[in-house]
This record gives structure tokens, sequence and C-alpha cells, in this order.
């Protein structure tokens, strides 16, 4: 039986991935396995029988990844689950930042009870004008499972596009209409774009990427959209360049005291990204069988801090071994090369992960050996 902690609740699908042979509740002892949502994980206790976190959505910003690699733990996420919803939040976010739909709105409601309040919508609904985004360019900084959707829907919409992403995968490519223009010159896409919309993980290289000197090359009047994460963005620049007018909307998903109330044109949009049923239900339903995968089997499928590895079993027992060095020699020797059915290694920054079939069960004096030099070795029946 295996044990897997539930750090946040989450959809009741995961039962049709984790069956019978897993129990999932909030208060585990040692578990083998953790399923995450937003729970944050800096402070969380690693027990001696963690192998796996999934973190049932694309950002891993609230686990310790180094913490977890160095304890030999495989962190995945489910990138693309949540795509879709993302990508209608990107397309409500636009049409919000044009006309001031949520000013209206507030207003119309304003007028409860007036008997002239038609007379006054008629004469009052000229303060809420603002442009379509048919024929306007749309800048997507990021061309990953979001940006791409984001891409194509916008495209359909009339608007024209410019897409950068030096990391584009050829799948993905395939998948984007022919009239996307694609730049490897960002600061092109920031002179050229009426609409910014950003799609990158948070690291050294992005944070604040939206600042004081990036804004005095865009257009003026950009709309920037942020659905990402929040500090991608200088929130004091972008206030800064409101307040000149340099920058006409902001829309962020990421909502924190630095911007909530601190500038009319800053539309604050309840971190609801993913905040529907249906990629809650495919968040989950993903992490789940990622999870199992590779409790059950060892093969890791979307990691984010072990290489992503799988094979078909040949032999009867499969060894699965964890290392930060290479100890691919000591591996084989240790489970004696004879028995030895099939192999497979592969390492992800100084981090290593090796699969291997045998035949016959390993030693527990071979299995003993092998942790020595190792973060974490585990035996598959």
């Amino acid at each position: 039986m295996y044990k897997i902690q539930k750090l946040n609740d989450i959809s009741p699908l995961i039962y049709n991935e984790l069956d019978n042979k897993y129990t999932v509740e909030k208060d585990v002892v040692n578990p083998d396995a953790v399923l995450v949502r937003s729970a944050v994980m800096n402070d969380y206790l690693i027990g001696s029988n963690l192998v796996a976190v999934a973190r049932a959505g694309a950002g891993v910003n609230n686990i310790p990844l180094d913490k977890m690699s160095e304890a030999g733990v495989v962190v995945f996420n489910t990138p693309g689950a949540n795509a879709n919803a993302v990508k209608e939040l990107i397309i409500t976010s636009m049409l919000l930042a044009n006309r001031d739909i949520i000013g209206g709105v507030n207003w119309t409601q304003s007028l409860a009870g007036q008997v002239d309040a038609a007379k006054q919508v008629e004469s009052g609904k000229k303060a809420f004008i603002g442009p379509e985004i048919f024929g306007k360019t749309l800048g997507i900084i990021g061309l990953g499972a979001i940006g791409a959707l984001v891409a194509n829907a916008a495209i359909h919409l009339g608007m024209n596009i410019i897409g950068y992403d030096p990391y584009l995968s050829g799948k993905i490519a395939a998948t984007l209409n022919k009239a996307i223009e694609i730049t490897d010159n960002l600061d092109f896409l920031y002179a050229n774009s009426d609409y910014i919309t950003l799609h990158v993980p948070l690291n050294d290289g992005t944070r604040n990427m939206i600042n004081t000197t990036t804004i005095a090359m865009m257009k003026d009047n950009v709309r920037i959209i942020n659905a990402a994460r929040g500090e991608l963005v200088d929130n004091t620049a972008i206030i800064e360049s409101l307040n000149l007018g340099k920058v006409a909307k902001y829309v962020t998903d990421f909502p924190n005291a630095e911007v909530i109330g601190k500038h009319a044109n800053i539309i604050t949009i309840p971190h609801l990204g993913a905040s529907t049923p249906e990629a809650e239900d495919n968040c989950a339903i993903m992490a789940a069988s990622q999870l199992k995968i590779f409790i059950e089997n060892g093969n890791i499928v979307n990691s984010v801090n072990y290489p992503n590895m799988t094979a078909d079993k040949t032999g009867k027992y499969r060894v699965t071994v964890l290392a930060k060095e290479n100890v691919l020699s000591e591996v084989i020797a240790a489970l004696t090369p004879s028995t030895i059915k099939g192999s497979l290694s592969g390492s992800r920054g100084v981090y290593n992960y090796y699969i291997i079939d045998t035949e016959s069960k390993p030693e527990e004096s071979a299995i003993a050996e092998l942790s020595k030099n190792a973060l974490k070795v585990r035996l598959l029946g």
C-alpha cells in the first residue's frame, strides 16, 4: 500500500488513477509521495519514504527544487493541463483592457432604482469607450502550451501575432498558424506590439523582465497581460509608466499589495488562470498518473528536476538509482552484469538517473552498497 499526502483539496478524479493500492489523505506520516496545488513546501519535512512530489499545475515556485533534488525526490508538474483555461483568461484580459467593461458594469449597477436609468446609460456610456483588438498586434513572449493556444486563438480574432521563444519546440511549432510571425529579437516584439502577454517561467533571467528599460522600447498605450508569474513585472515601473500614459492598461492574475488599488488602469484578477473545473480535473489526473507511473515502474514523465526517462520493463525486477554523481559503473558492478536484462541512464544538470532491469532479485547487500553513493535507490518487483 502506497501512502499519498495531498496538501490541498484536489479533484476526486485522481482516484481514477490511484486505485486500491493507494491511500490518499491530508494527514499522512512519512508518505511515499505528495500531491500539491498551491501549498508552499519550503518548510516541508522530507521523510525517508518520500520519492516524489507532483504539482497539479505548471508552476513549481511553491516547491523547493534544490532541497527535493538533494533528497532524491523527483518533482513533477503538469504542463499543458490547464492551457485552455489560461488561454481563455488571456483573451478575456485583452478585452477587459480595451473598453472599460468592469467600470461600466459597476457604474450601471449604481443606477439601480433610478427611473431614468436607461437615459443615463445612453448619455454616460461614452466614459467606457475603448478600442477593438481586430487588426492590432499581439506580442507573445513564450510559445509553450499556453502561448501557442493564445497565438492561434488571437489569429482567428483578426489579430497580427509576433511570437518570441528561443526554446520553441518543433512539436509546438508545427501547431502554429502559418500567419504567426516568429522573431528571435525580443526588442522587435516590444517595439511593434499593441498588446504583450507573458508566458515564461520565473527565474533569474526573467525576473522583472518588464521594467523601465523594456517598457521604454514599447509602443505608446501598450497593454500588458501577465498571467504567468507576478515577479516577471517590475510593479514600480508599471505604475510609473501608467502615470506617464506610456502603458494604457496592465492586467495581472497575481495581485498583491504593490498593485491592488494603486492605479485605476491596473486590472487585478484573483489568480483565476487555472480556475475552471476542467483545468483542475485535467491537472489532478495528470499529476496522479505521473506519480503512479513513477512509483510503480520508475518511469519519469514531466519532471522538473530529474531527467525524463521511460523504458519498458525487460526483467522481473527493476532497480532505480538517483544520484548526484555518475555511478553507472558502480551500479552495474553491484547488480551482477550477468543478470542485467536492460538499462537506461540520463542526466539533468548534476543529477543522474539510472533504470536497471534484472532477471533475478538483487541481494539486499547490493542495494545497501548502491545506497552509499546515491541519493535514492528503489527495488521494484
